[in-house]
């Protein structure tokens, strides 16, 4: 893990639960003090931070909450675009069961089906599969469904509306099934998509299927014991009248690193194994060689800058994703499908190399025993559409909190309403008239 004392300006922000423009106006009015670097950034001392964690909606977790909280009964989930499990494996860990998985993907199937033969995996287009059959049967429905491009402008933003988008059919699902609560996953991006049209539109349909919607959140996997800077958009569903409280996750003070990902330490007992991978042509591997941990292509002498950025470099930007070569003091940026792509390098941070597919699996915190099938470019592509492990566990502990204490109330409720106990509390109203 990082010893964090000090954060940057983002991480403060992602803390605190505030927007870094609250942060700059704390600092201009004084009631916090940032720490200037040499470069002018601001950054900030874990003391300063203290009054101001845990006043917010959002606040940080504390290391002593008890967090490993048991299924008071097994709970069911059916989760559409499984993939090659990720999300699946981290609500499993958290106690919940796969009832059923749905996903399109031959190759991630068939890695689902090597690594838990009691799954029900069923394989092909969700939009010629009906879960009727499951209704009243799963408490909840998942489903990380790929962010399609639509408009419900001067329309009803009904179910109907959305037909054609793997919205619709994770919404379809969620009408069929009926389960307790639905948690769809995407991308940051979904919450200014279309000014925040496409979102709204998905919360009006999920509310005309009978669901109250929480305030979407996004999750910073950095922040849930996942050595990578990835975040993901959650959105959750609570059926109407169940009087069901969930509350997202709250984050950890400390951050994983790169070498928590590949080193033995924290989360793994062992160093990475060697693995197959991808490899850079030889002129590319000649010019990151250049850049030093935690560089990218600003680091280069100018001429190569320009040979390698080629128009990008007249562009406005950071573009900071390209040449990039991690360290192991820090989270890994986000993974993508291809680790040598020009645009999202993740260069391994002493070899000149983009990461090997078992250096993927652990920065999305998979288990060293989860085999993956296909060929390289397969799992590559099977890890980087993964939900990370770990951030699905902490999701996973929640939906339980909450299932339990649903759980809980309704067994009080049939108990006290029950023949014999309105008898025996007759009684004993009764009897103390006598």
């Amino acid at each position: 893990m990082i010893d964090k004392n000090v954060y940057s300006l983002a991480e403060a922000a992602d803390l605190l639960a505030v927007s870094k423009q609250t942060l700059r106006r704390w600092d201009e009015s004084g009631k916090l003090k940032p720490i200037r670097t040499p470069s002018n950034y601001r950054s900030y001392s874990l003391d300063s931070l203290t009054p101001y964690l845990g006043k917010n909606e959002t606040s940080v977790r504390d290391s002593a909450e008890d967090y490993n909280s048991s299924p008071v009964k097994p709970y069911s989930v059916l989760e559409l675009f499984a993939g090659a499990g990720g999300l699946a494996l981290g609500l499993e860990k958290a106690g919940l069961s796969c009832t059923l998985l749905n996903e399109i993907d031959p190759w991630a199937c068939k890695t689902l089906r090597k690594n838990r033969p009691n799954w029900n995996v069923v394989e092909g287009d969700v939009s010629k599969e009906s879960f009727a059959y499951l209704k009243g049967k799963i408490d909840v429905v998942t489903g990380g469904f790929p962010c399609q491009a639509f408009s419900y402008a001067g329309k009803k933003r009904g179910l109907e509306d959305a037909r054609g988008t793997l919205f619709y059919e994770f919404a379809r699902t969620v009408k069929e099934v009926e389960p307790l609560i639905c948690v769809g996953e995407n991308v940051r991006g979904l919450v200014t998509h279309e000014k925040g049209e496409t979102l709204q539109s998905m919360i009006d349909i999920l509310d005309g299927l009978g669901y109250d919607v929480l305030h979407p959140q996004v999750l910073k996997a950095a922040f849930h014991n996942v050595p990578q800077k990835r975040e993901r958009l959650i959105l959750i569903g609570i059926k109407k009248g169940t009087g069901i409280h969930f509350t997202y996750p709250k984050p950890n003070l400390e951050m994983m690193n790169l070498s928590a990902a590949l080193k033995a330490g924290s989360l793994y007992e062992t160093d990475v194994s060697p693995s197959a991978g991808q490899s850079y042509p030889a002129r590319k591997k000649e010019i990151l060689e250049m850049v030093p941990p935690g560089g990218y292509w600003r680091d280069l002498p100018l001429e190569i800058q320009k040979e390698y950025m080629l128009k990008s470099f007249y562009l406005g930007g950071g573009k900071t994703g390209m040449a990039r070569r991690i360290s192991w003091d820090e989270p890994c940026l986000t993974l993508t499908t291809s680790p040598a792509q020009k645009q999202t390098e993740r260069c391994h941070p002493e070899e000149t190399r983009p990461f090997q597919v078992r250096e993927y699996a652990r920065i999305q915190t998979f288990p060293d025993d989860w085999d993956f099938e296909g060929s390289p470019n397969q799992i590559y592509k099977q890890i980087g559409n993964a939900v990370p492990v770990n951030l699905a566990y902490a999701i996973g502990k929640e939906l339980v909190k909450a299932l339990n204490t649903h759980t809980v109330k309704a067994e009080l409720i049939s108990k006290y309403q029950s023949p014999e106990t309105h008898s025996n509390l007759v009684h004993s109203q009764q009897m103390s008239l006598l």
